[in-house]
C-alpha cells in the first residue's frame, strides 16, 4: 500500500511541477523502475503541449554553449526550460557530461530550468523512445519548452533529433562542415541550421554553401529552411534563432504539419517497442543452445539466413 502510494505521491508532485518527484519520476523512466510504466502513461495523456526542439550537429560545434543561451532567451521569454542532453556514446546515466557542466554556472539556481543528461544503452526501444518518454514526463510537468542537445551526428543522434518537433543542426565555419553535414543526411532533418562561432573565417562561405545546397530542396517544402548564424559565447544572434524557433512552430501549426509529425512519431514509437518487445519475447522462448546453433549453421553454410530465421520463427527452435 505505501509503495502505492509512493508512486502516485511522485505523480502527483511531477504534474504540480515540484523538481524533486520529476527527478526521481525521470530516473524511473530510465531505469524501467516497475512503476515507471504507470507514471509514464499519465504523463502521456496530458503531453503535447511543449515545443520540443532538437540541437544537433558535430562535436565541436559549440551546441552546448547555444543550448545554455537558448535556455536564458527563452526564459526571459517567460517560457520554462527543460534541457535533456544525450550522449549515446557514455555508459553513465545521470551523471554530467561536460556541456553541463559550462551550463550549471549560468543556470544553477533558476526554478525554471531543469537540466538532465542522459546515456542509457539498450533501454526497451532503444534511446529514441527513451528521449521521448523523458521529454513527455518534461511536458507534463509544464515545461513549455524542451531543448534536446545530441552529442554528435551519429545515426543515434539523428533517430533522437528527429524525436523534436523542429530540429536545429550547428555547424562551424571550418571548411568542409557544411559539405560533411549534407553527407551525413543532416540536410533531410534539418528546419533550422546554425553557422555557429560566425566570428570565425570562413562564416559566410558556410552559409552561402548551405543555401546554394538548399536551393534544390527549396521546392519541396513550403518552409524555408533558415541558415543563421550566432556566436553562442556572447549570446549574438541567439534571440533571432528563438524567433526562427517560433515561426517554425507557427508554421507548423498553421499547415497541419505538426500534428502529421507527432502522428509519425508516434507510429514510429510504438513500433520501436513492439519490435523490442516481440524481440525479447522470442529470446526468452528459444532453447538454450538454438541462436548459437543458428549462428554456426549459419558460418558452416548449411543454411542460409532466411533459411534459418524462417525456421527460428516458425517454431523449428523453440522450447516445448
Amino acid at each position: 500500500m505505501t509503495h502505492e502510494m509512493h508512486h502516485a505521491e511522485l505523480i502527483d508532485g511531477l504534474l504540480a511541477g515540484a523538481r524533486v518527484p520529476l527527478a526521481r519520476a525521470i530516473s524511473w523512466v530510465e531505469n524501467e523502475h516497475p512503476d515507471a510504466a504507470a507514471i509514464l502513461d499519465t504523463c502521456f495523456a496530458r503531453s503535447g503541449r511543449a515545443l520540443r526542439i532538437g540541437i544537433t550537429g558535430p562535436p565541436g560545434a559549440g551546441k552546448s554553449t547555444l543550448v545554455t543561451k537558448l535556455a536564458l532567451e527563452y526564459r526571459r521569454r517567460g517560457e520554462t526550460v527543460a534541457i535533456v542532453a544525450v550522449d549515446p556514446t557514455s555508459p553513465f546515466s545521470g551523471g554530467a557530461l561536460l556541456g553541463d557542466r559550462v551550463r550549471m554556472l549560468e543556470l544553477s539556481g533558476d526554478p525554471g530550468v531543469f537540466i538532465r543528461s542522459m546515456a542509457t544503452r539498450g533501454s526497451l526501444g532503444g534511446l529514441a523512445v527513451h528521449t521521448a518518454q523523458v521529454c513527455d514526463v518534461f511536458d507534463a510537468a509544464g515545461y513549455s519548452r524542451i531543448l534536446i542537445e545530441t552529442v554528435g551526428v551519429g545515426q543515434s543522434e539523428l533517430e533522437v533529433a528527429q524525436t523534436a518537433d523542429t530540429t536545429a543542426v550547428v555547424l562551424v565555419p571550418e571548411s568542409g562542415d557544411a559539405v560533411q553535414a549534407m553527407k551525413a543526411g543532416l540536410m533531410e532533418i534539418a528546419d533550422v541550421f546554425v553557422i555557429n562561432k560566425s566570428d570565425r573565417e570562413g562564416a559566410e562561405r558556410a552559409v552561402h554553401a548551405i543555401r546554394s545546397a538548399l536551393e534544390l530542396r527549396a521546392k519541396l517544402s513550403e518552409w524555408r529552411i533558415p541558415v543563421e548564424q550566432t556566436v553562442a559565447s556572447t549570446g549574438r544572434g541567439v534571440s533571432t534563432l528563438a524567433d526562427r524557433f517560433e515561426e517554425h512552430l507557427v508554421f507548423l501549426g498553421e499547415t497541419g504539419t505538426l500534428e502529421r509529425r507527432r502522428r509519425l512519431r508516434l507510429a514510429q514509437r510504438l513500433e520501436d517497442l513492439v519490435r523490442a518487445r516481440l524481440w525479447a519475447r522470442f529470446r526468452e522462448e528459444l532453447a538454450p543452445d538454438a541462436w548459437d546453433e543458428a549462428v554456426a549453421s549459419l558460418a558452416a553454410r548449411r543454411e542460409t539466413p532466411h533459411q534459418a530465421s524462417g525456421r527460428l520463427t516458425g517454431g523449428g527452435g523453440a522450447k516445448g
